[in-house]
């Protein structure tokens, strides 16, 4: 009779021991899938729409498509980008389709430190 209780005990003991196993190998899961995907997401993210804002008339981008052109007027949510050396083909685009942006000034410094070598 004792015995039947002390083995009652010990698999109420197993029991609660591997639901709190479970419970704590889900949170270890869950704060994985955090810090290795969704935090970078959106990191990612912020940089891109960080870039987005501060797109000014005159940047040179490159679009998602590939095409590399200058801004040459901005809407809230579309741009117009001139492609080429013959200054008429512009076409609006959505600001989400720009994928890269490189400002004047920063083409200008590496122009010159090209220069420089």
């Amino acid at each position: 009779m004792i015995t039947t209780r002390i083995l009652a005990a010990a698999d109420a003991a197993a029991g609660a021991g591997g639901f709190a196993s479970m419970i704590l190998s889900l949170v270890i899961l869950v704060a994985f899938m955090y810090f290795f995907m969704l935090r970078p997401q959106q990191k990612e993210q912020k940089k891109k729409n960080a870039m987005l804002a501060a797109l000014e008339v005159g940047d040179t981008v490159l679009t998602t498509s590939g095409f590399y052109g200058t801004i040459i007027d901005i809407s809230d949510d579309t741009v117009i980008v001139e492609f080429g050396s013959n200054k008429n083909c512009r076409i609006p685009m959505q600001r989400a389709a720009i994928s890269v942006v490189e400002k004047p000034q920063d083409s200008a410094a590496v122009a010159d430190s090209k220069k420089a070598k």
